[in-house]
């Protein structure tokens, strides 16, 4: 069961949050400042934070930084009153990775609190050894044979992701929820874009290949091999 840490100082808001995640099967921790996150964080395992922003004592953004600074890797989805562009940027620059305007949708928070997990989940893993070929997820890189590529963040998500259940056929909308999460005009054309542009850059790999499954999705299959 993964925990969650709601830091929030609307009591009835908070409340209303931390219900709906016990309701979703969430471990779910409460601070109604960052200071109380913070002293939360010292005693607990938490795998995700939902913090608002106007927050008394120590705000979102400076327990965010408090948190980058300590090289806490967890994901951080914050909350906020405010939807100005300098605010939003002022949430990425301090280490935030997603954001909700208020008055939120809980719904739409589960679906982005899933996806950010997930992506915490595959970022865990590190590495993906295939035969000869190494893919490192902190570096965003495919070596193999002495070769090394560095790829655009999308291609390679999609490529660790086909990569590490092999095999497996992911429909497209999976794939643009799992690697494009909630952002905005994004469609399975994305994927298809993308697909095709792995496909050619590894069209003469020795250790795997790209299948489309037609009328489902795609999968990755191991030529000769398997995963050592």
């Amino acid at each position: 069961m993964f925990s969650v840490l709601v830091a929030e100082d609307d009591v009835s808001l908070n409340r209303m949050i931390c219900a709906k995640l016990r309701q979703a099967q969430y471990h779910v921790f409460s601070a109604f400042d960052g200071e109380e996150a913070l002293a939360i964080l010292d005693k607990e395992h938490i795998d995700i934070i939902v913090s608002d922003v106007m927050m008394p004592h120590m705000d979102g953004y400076a327990l965010t930084r408090e948190l980058r600074g300590a090289r806490y890797p967890l994901p951080i989805l914050m909350i906020t009153a405010k939807d100005s562009m300098e605010d939003m940027e002022k949430g990425f620059l301090a280490g935030m990775d997603d954001y909700m305007v208020k008055p939120i949708n809980l719904r739409e928070m589960l679906l982005r609190i899933g996806a950010l997990l997930r992506r915490a989940q595959l970022l865990s893993e590190k590495r993906l050894t295939i035969r000869g070929t190494v893919l490192d997820y902190a570096a965003l890189s495919v070596e193999t044979q002495g070769q090394r590529w560095e790829l655009p963040p999308k291609e390679f998500y999609l490529l660790f992701k086909l990569l590490n259940q092999p095999n497996k056929i992911f429909t497209r909308q999976e794939l643009v929820d799992e690697i494009w999460g909630m952002e905005k005009d994004t469609d399975i054309r994305n994927v298809d874009a993308h697909i095709k542009k792995l496909r050619h850059k590894f069209m003469n790999y020795p250790d795997f290949e790209i299948l489309t499954v037609r009328g489902l999705g795609c999968k990755a299959v191991f030529k000769q091999g398997e995963v050592l």
